[in-house]
């Protein structure tokens, strides 16, 4: 019982960290979104659209920073 009571406990605390670790990323990733848009919510919008187009694709994460800076450049200013 005793290993049990371990390998249930080292298991949960594993999948919690794993859980915390991509939601932070996640985080991180939106956080540069809306940082690039500004104050404008259409930008913010856009942004979040390129973000997810991003994820889509399957951009690597060392590579999104510049991606979201060319989308951000592309944004069409009214």
């Amino acid at each position: 019982m005793d290993y049990f009571i371990i390998v249930v406990t080292t298991v949960a605390g594993l999948y919690f960290h794993w859980w915390l670790y991509v939601r932070i990323k996640r985080w991180m990733d939106r956080d540069l979104a809306l940082a690039l848009a500004g104050k404008d919510e259409q930008k913010k919008a856009f942004m979040l659209e390129r973000l997810a187009s991003a994820q889509a694709q399957k951009i690597k994460r060392r590579d999104l920073p510049k991606w979201l800076e060319a989308a951000a450049a592309g944004y069409p200013d009214r």
